[in-house]
């Protein structure tokens, strides 16, 4: 019994040795290097480039594209690239084309200048992120339809590992790069490396014809010109969205005149919309009203024409409405609702932190520091996290692993608070890492196990990129606040405001830690200091709403399953 049980284990492991599982190991590199080089990594170069904090935050919307992709994914089932379709099939000609775009604005970002040109820098950074995500849904696909379920466990694994490796590799070799030769030079290394994916995609195996399911197009007339006038009108509203959006969330008002004085507003105009967006407190209440109205404009792009059926109208109804609608059937408008809403705080004090790599900075540690602790420690650490929790699903199920993994986030991040009064202590940068990186795997597993139980069959897919667009939309939304929220509150600690009340905290640093962050910001750097822990607790408080929303899901859930489970007598 045991020799069988070990040929068993052999056998199992054969299959990660298999030519399309090394080949995702590489589309998964793929995937994860973009990604952390405009998040992440960006913000460190952005900072040593003297940018503010609340600045620096912004570049988290350089991510919405991995947010949105929803929207366009039905597009890549149907839209043949010329040439590479016949040549590579469907899927892969739409990664190997984002992938040569991707290269192209990496390569255009290393020859950038950040602190002369900041919209450069920032245009080419979501030109990369809509590129990445666009490459994410053709790898997602590929990763699906060129192997039978036997094999969709060692490929999702295979696509983790080739992701986390990116992630050690994006984060820390452009700083390597960057203290010993120069950013650029680091930028223009990366944009090399994405030969791994271009790789991946030629040495991978040619896909069988891709079957998109039929549409009930039935007494909708076919009118080519029309449907690409719809389809390009919902992206213009989509873009217009994300301006309106990123103006509102930014505080920002400068590149929303700039595009109302290309469509005739006056410069009169211009200059009293700038003065509208500035004043106190009237300015807020037109930022919160100009994100709103955003997001019902990206609402709006997603929904079928009410009253006009179109074909691009019954492919978005097909898309959006069957998937949600079969949700809502199954766990019922309350319980559906209060999940979704769980889904979108579970991790949301881990989004905020987008900030952390300008927070260590700040504090005083060197890039290499921060490159050998965060980006190659940390993620070892991240590898426990995320084998402990695919253990404890395996051993809790999935609602008892939910349960847990919602404590992990918000009480990870009392150890930032705690980092903070440490100053640039190397060891205490190991123990805050290890202990953050280590629950946010687990957090991070739990999330996606539960995601996925959620699913039906006929709708998997769709349903789980709907929950994963869903809790990142909102996440992005709130990271772009997190330098604004830092500076508010250190400024308020300045003039001796509620935050004030933590600057004894930070009294004893070493004169160097917080100094440069401080005066960027013109505050002290007690003060400064005072900012970061009213952002870390504030990440806390968020992740206490979602404890309080997993215990009543899982109490509703346990509930609903209990009536669904037939008996022994049934």
């Amino acid at each position: 019994m045991r020799v069988l049980s070990s040929l068993i284990n052999t056998k199992a492991l054969l299959v990660y040795a298999e030519r399309r599982v090394l080949v995702m190991l590489m589309l998964g590199f793929a995937a994860g290097l973009p990604f952390l080089l405009i998040f992440d990594t960006l913000s460190v170069w952005l900072r040593q480039s003297g940018l503010s904090l609340q600045t620096i935050s912004i570049f988290a919307l350089a991510t919405l594209s991995y947010a949105l992709k929803f929207v366009w994914a039905p597009l890549l089932d149907r839209v043949r690239i010329p040439v590479l379709d016949q040549l590579l099939g469907r899927r892969r000609a739409w990664m190997l084309t984002m992938q040569i775009i991707i290269v192209a604005g990496l390569w255009l970002i290393s020859g950038s200048d950040p602190e002369a040109n900041i919209w450069r820098v920032a245009g080419l950074a979501a030109f990369v992120g809509f590129a990445g995500a666009t490459q994410d849904i053709a790898i997602d696909a590929w990763r699906i339809e060129s192997v039978d379920e036997s094999r969709y466990g060692a490929m999702a694994a295979a696509y983790q590992w080739g992701y986390r490796i990116a992630m050690i590799v994006a984060g820390a070799v452009p700083l390597f790069l960057a203290e010993a030769f120069s950013w650029n030079l680091s930028y223009a290394v990366m944009s090399g490396l994405m030969g791994i994916g271009i790789a991946g995609v030629l040495l991978a195996p040619k896909e069988t014809v891709v079957k998109v399911p039929a549409l009930n197009l039935s007494g909708l007339p076919s009118r080519p010109v029309v449907e690409a006038g719809e389809w390009l009108l919902r992206l213009i509203v989509i873009l217009i969205a994300a301006l309106v959006i990123g103006s509102g969330l930014s505080g920002n008002a400068v590149i929303l005149r700039d595009a109302l004085l290309m469509f005739g507003l006056s410069p009169d105009s211009g200059a009293g919309l700038i003065a509208a967006w500035t004043s106190s407190p009237g300015g807020v209440y037109l930022q919160v009203i100009a994100v709103l109205a955003g997001l019902g404009l990206l609402a709006l792009a997603c929904i079928p024409i009410p009253g006009l059926l179109t074909r691009p109208g019954a492919h978005l109804r097909r898309a959006y409405g069957e998937p949600l609608g079969d949700f809502f059937d199954r766990f019922g408008s309350r319980l559906g609702g209060t999940i979704l809403a769980l889904i979108c705080l579970y991790r949301l004090s881990d989004f905020v932190l987008n900030l952390m790599g300008p927070f260590y900075l700040d504090l005083g540690f060197s890039l290499s520091e921060i490159a050998e602790v965060r980006k190659i420690f940390g993620v070892v650490a991240l590898m426990l996290g995320v084998a402990l929790g695919g253990y404890c699903v395996a051993r809790f199920g999935v609602l008892r692993t939910m349960l847990m993994g919602v404590f992990a986030s918000p009480f990870s991040n009392v150890v930032f608070l705690w980092l903070g009064t440490q100053g640039p202590d190397i060891t205490s940068l190991y123990i805050s890492i290890s202990i953050d990186n280590l629950a946010t795997g687990f957090a991070g597993t739990a999330l996606i196990a539960y995601m996925s139980s959620l699913t039906s069959a006929g709708f998997t897919a769709t349903q789980y990129a709907l929950f994963s667009s869903l809790y990142a939309l909102l996440g992005k939304l709130v990271a772009s606040q997190s330098g604004r929220i830092v500076e508010t509150a250190a400024r308020a600690a300045e003039t001796g405001g509620a935050p004030a009340a933590m600057m004894p905290l930070f009294a004893n640093l070493p004169p160097e830690s917080l100094a440069q962050g401080a005066a960027t910001a013109g505050v002290s750097p007690a003060a400064l200091g005072a900012g970061y822990a009213t952002f870390f607790i504030y990440s806390i408080a968020i992740g206490m709403v979602a404890i309080v929303l997993a215990f009543i899901v899982a109490r509703r859930q346990a509930d609903l399953e209990a009536k669904l489970t037939p008996t022994e007598t049934d």
